[in-house]
């Protein structure tokens, strides 16, 4: 409210007794608020006449999150992009009034706000809201409200599907029997804003394909700050396709393709379809050059539905305004491109889609600010944390970063205080064994410890902060300088 500068707050009922009580006013003067709207009481007259903006270029709303890195920020989306969004998603999706979307995502930024509230709108579709907060006492309501409104179209964050395969592992058969059907699901759709997840999105598959869920309806999509989404799979688009590369080429941002199973293999998974009217280029985030198809970059986009910049109080939007206008330095040097701060390659594929146009596939490797320099390579966290997960079964969670030139390795434990002592040198021998990296710090806290975004994605600099202020109360920290 602060930040954005509010004039007026609208929510349900519940909160607006909550913003009046007692213990609110302990907190925060309620005179300083401003009008709130309660939502639960509207009036019953329609308005004589609907707001038109008179300029496409003025702001429509503000979308603020709280980034992988911790930090509260808005982007401004002006009512041009804002339809411009919601046309390309219509389009790619095939949101007609006739439809029936279910969304298991936070409602309030992102993607999930636009499919939730705006694209239905716009589209006219109806939406079926199903809060992620509910599936923690309740994991089947999401799958049961798909099957019983009979939806073809679904959209949900990696910690719904984590809460789904968990807590449904061994309910296959009784949900079967209560008539869970998932044959009519055509896309379930991740919205991320990452690495797609191969091993969590295979696990769900295979787990409820004995309900009728087709393996192909299960994808990701891809979007960030400047772009809310720049990749999104289509329900005629051809099929997510799986790369395999060479993980010690990519240490040095070179992509070399791999047969499957070769040693040092990573598989990526394309991340959707790239939306009508995004293009998207490779650049060098040093010299801001174009590059060729066997060299990792930066993802730059270009797109109607671009943000038009960040929205702070910091006063740090001139250090970043590169972020949603940049040129490159050579060949076409005039279109303006925004950087989305992810590292990631394009590639050609022989696949088409309903159009007859070739499919060309993005791939996503990792965000720029969290990849560590160590001995002259770049490393990828998500890598050196599956090597962890999968070194011992009481390790439930994993979050890597950098402290001057130290490898910090954060472990979240599952068992006895007395296994701590286990896992410090089964950490280090994993990460020296796959990645050829000695591990300088090794913290070992309790569950729940990694924070983690509404979306299900780590915050690691959030939790570095937290490593640098003494607040993680670990178990047991090992330095091994």
């Amino acid at each position: 409210v602060w930040v954005s500068r509010s004039a007026c707050l609208m929510t349900t009922q519940l909160i607006c007794k909550l913003l009046r009580s007692r213990e609110a006013a302990a907190a925060v003067d309620v005179r300083t608020w401003p009008l709130i709207l309660d939502t639960d009481d509207l009036p019953k007259k329609r308005p004589a006449q609907i707001c038109k903006p008179c300029n496409p270029d003025t702001l429509a709303y503000l979308d603020f999150s709280v980034s992988t890195t911790g930090m509260l920020a808005g982007v401004k989306m002006s009512h041009a992009a804002t339809s411009a969004f919601c046309r390309s998603i219509k389009l790619q999706c095939e949101l007609y009034p006739s439809r029936e979307v279910a969304i298991c995502l936070d409602p309030y930024c992102g993607l999930g706000f636009v499919l939730w509230c705006l694209c239905s709108v716009y589209s006219g579709h109806q939406s079926i809201l199903i809060p992620p907060s509910e599936l923690e006492t309740n994991p089947a309501l999401w799958l049961l409200a798909v099957s019983q409104y009979k939806v073809r179209d679904t959209f949900c964050s990696y910690s719904v599907m984590e809460l789904c395969t968990k807590g449904l592992g061994s309910q296959t058969e009784s949900l079967k029997a209560r008539g869970l059907d998932l044959s009519r699901v055509r896309t379930c759709v991740v919205v991320a804003e990452e690495r797609p997840r191969i091993a969590l999105t295979q696990s769900f598959s295979k787990l409820f394909k004995d309900l009728g869920l087709h393996p192909r309806a299960v994808s990701t999509s891809f979007g960030c700050r400047v772009n809310l989404a720049i990749c999104l799979q289509g329900t005629s688009g051809p099929d997510p396709t799986t790369v395999y590369v060479d993980m010690r080429a990519l240490r040095h941002d070179r992509v070399r393709l791999v047969e499957r199973g070769s040693p040092h293999s990573l598989p990526l998974m394309e991340s959707g379809k790239i939306l009508p009217g995004v293009r998207i280029i490779i650049a060098n985030p040093e010299i801001k050059g174009p590059l060729g198809d066997s060299h990792l970059g930066e993802i730059w986009v270009h797109s109607a539905h671009n943000a038009s910049g960040y929205f702070t109080i910091y006063g740090d939007e001139s250090l970043q305004s590169d972020h949603f206008n940049s040129r490159l330095s050579f060949g076409d040097t005039q279109t303006i491109w925004a950087r989305t701060g992810y590292l990631g390659f394009l590639r050609r594929t022989e696949l088409t889609d309903a159009n007859g146009e070739r499919h060309d596939a993005l791939y996503v490797v990792g965000a720029l600010d969290e990849a560590m320099e160590l001995r002259g390579m770049r490393y990828h966290p998500i890598d050196i944390e599956t090597s962890v997960i999968r070194a011992h079964k009481s390790v439930t969670e994993c979050a890597v970063f950098t402290w001057t030139n130290l490898l910090v390795v954060v472990v979240e434990l599952d068992g006895s205080e007395q296994e701590a002592l286990d896992l410090v040198p089964l950490v280090t021998n994993v990460v020296l064994e796959e990645h050829y990296l000695i591990v300088g710090v090794v913290v070992v806290v309790d569950i729940g410890v990694i924070p983690i975004n509404s979306r299900g994605e780590k915050q690691r600099m959030h939790l570095r902060d937290g490593f640098l202020a003494d607040q993680l109360d670990p178990i047991y920290v090992a330095y091994n300088m």
